[in-house]
């Protein structure tokens, strides 16, 4: 369990800091985001994931692990539809090609790659479910 939260640890993190950077991007472009949009990105996309990484450190594995499943997965979803799949100023083919439209669309894949792995783990954990003391 123990790899487990660390690997999860990792993600998350790397997560949280790609989100920073896609938010200053996002400011700085500036693409536009309503008030539920933000308030989504803030409690789910940014909030949830590092609560479920305390609860697994906190040795809380099933709420963690379910909170990192779900927190990621709408994360994935939320991004997915707004940066590759409904063409608005949020998409990245919307973007102008300057220097900060880059960084905002090399983010918008990270993202989508952080996310996923955080699916896959929160997955996973839900899966195995108390079995994961084996993977030390």
């Amino acid at each position: 369990m123990e790899k487990f939260t660390k690997y999860t640890t990792l993600i998350v993190v790397l997560h949280f800091i790609v989100v920073g950077i896609h938010g200053f991007a996002h400011n700085l472009i500036p693409i536009p985001t309503s008030i539920l949009q933000y308030l989504f990105i803030i409690s789910i996309v940014t909030i949830a994931p590092i609560v479920a990484t305390v609860m697994l450190w906190r040795k809380s594995f099933d709420t963690g692990t379910a909170l990192l499943f779900c927190s990621m997965l709408g994360a994935l979803i939320f991004g997915a539809y707004n940066h590759f799949i409904i063409i608005s100023p949020d998409h990245v083919s919307q973007i102008p090609p300057t220097s900060w439209g880059r960084v905002f669309q090399t983010t918008a894949v990270i993202l989508s790659v952080s996310e996923t792995l955080g699916v896959g783990f929160g997955l996973w954990g839900l899966m195995k479910k108390g079995k994961l003391e084996k993977i030390q």
